[in-house]
């Protein structure tokens, strides 16, 4: 019974290329071989329901906007591989749903949009070798969620940036041999996630001195990576490279090179300092002496009688005639030398050599 079914199938599957006359062949599993026909686009009269479809060795041109093949609701594989497809543009496949295989190798292509393969959530085996590629972008894995075998082989990939490595953890399978790797300390992340993938096919191409070595046997020295480097955040890694490749080749500077402006900063401080504690003491200093010569002027008075010399203009200088004697009574000689008494001594002192008064001679005779 299940023979005649497919026998069935098969007949009416060349039946309708025959009516059609598309240059197809459908075999009795419904793939379709359209392989070298020299076709620019996928014939539009293939049946909705095949599951594979050979489209190689043709001139398919890649539409800048919409999809490449009308809806196959069924396909689950597709064979794209020896066309000149360049370029592919956003979601070109978005209408495949089911597609399990798909093989764009030998394409010459350089570039992938980061949509390209949107809608591709049931996406087992892509096959990308023989391109042209020289960098994956990130966004280019995110909607290939059940991916299990990528094939970049023979490209032009000289570098993996750490976040695609990231998101390649999750596929199984990643072939990344043929490509021409730059062994520096850009390649050290590529170089642990071999080591983890246990991958020894991955070889340098260059520099001239690791070209042949595998990519997972070498070290961090090997790679140039032995210094290490502190780098702020906007630093990019092109000036990182430049920075730890001009360390290992130029001898270091001698020490305190680059000190010289914290020395001068610190004694620009240390003399900004003293000056102001310089300035501050002598302010204080003036004020203890000005305060300190705050006095008013002493009366002249005879230091032996106790009497008022006999210049009293001093004392009534600011009154005018007789009664300005009367309303300024002289101090007593008690309280003028107490008022005296503040450590000078004044020059109103009488002398030794000036000649004693009469009575006081007087006075010395009769002691005697």
């Amino acid at each position: 019974m299940a023979p005649a079914c497919l026998l069935g199938v098969c007949s009416l599957l060349c039946a309708w290329s025959v009516v059609t006359g598309h240059p197809c062949s459908l075999d009795h599993q419904g793939w379709a071989d359209c392989n070298g026909k020299s076709l620019l686009r996928a014939p539009s009269s293939l049946p909705s329901n095949i599951t594979g479809l050979d489209l190689s060795f043709n001139s398919l041109v890649v539409p800048r906007h919409g999809t490449l093949l009308m809806d196959f609701p069924s396909l689950r594989f597709l064979n794209l591989s020896s066309n000149a497809l360049l370029a592919l543009s956003p979601a070109v496949f978005s209408n495949l749903g089911a597609l399990r295989l798909l093989d764009l190798s030998s394409c010459s292509i350089a570039y992938l949009h980061t949509d390209a393969f949107k809608g591709l959530g049931n996406l087992h085996t892509l096959l990308l070798r023989n391109n042209s590629l020289q960098e994956l972008e990130v966004p280019f894995f995110l909607p290939l969620k059940a991916l299990f075998h990528l094939d970049l082989q023979h490209n032009a990939l000289v570098s993996v940036d750490t976040l695609s490595l990231q998101l390649l953890e999750a596929v199984p399978q990643v072939r990344l041999e043929g490509n021409p790797w730059l062994c520096d300390c850009t390649t050290h992340p590529l170089q642990q996630w071999l080591q983890r993938r246990q991958a020894v096919q991955v070889t340098c191409a260059s520099p001239p001195g690791l070209r042949g070595r595998t990519v997972a046997a070498l070290d961090s020295q090997d790679l140039g990576c032995w210094m290490k480097q502190r780098f702020p955040r906007g630093v990019s890694t092109a000036q990182q490279i430049t920075v730890t490749h001009s360390n290992t080749t130029t001898p270091p500077a001698g020490k305190g090179g680059r000190s010289w402006p914290y020395l001068v900063g610190f004694l620009v401080a240390a003399i900004s300092i003293s000056i102001l504690i310089a300035l501050a003491a002598k302010c204080k200093l003036f004020h203890k002496n000005f305060a300190s010569y705050r006095h008013r002027p002493l009366p002249e008075t005879s230091s032996i009688g106790g009497s008022p010399m006999e210049d009293s203009s001093s004392w009534d200088r600011g009154s005018s005639g007789q009664g300005a004697s009367k309303n300024h009574p002289m101090p007593d000689a008690p309280d003028l030398q107490a008022e005296d008494d503040d450590g000078f001594i004044e020059d109103n002192y009488i002398q030794p050599s000036e000649p004693l008064p009469e009575e006081e001679e007087r006075e010395l005779h009769v002691s005697i």
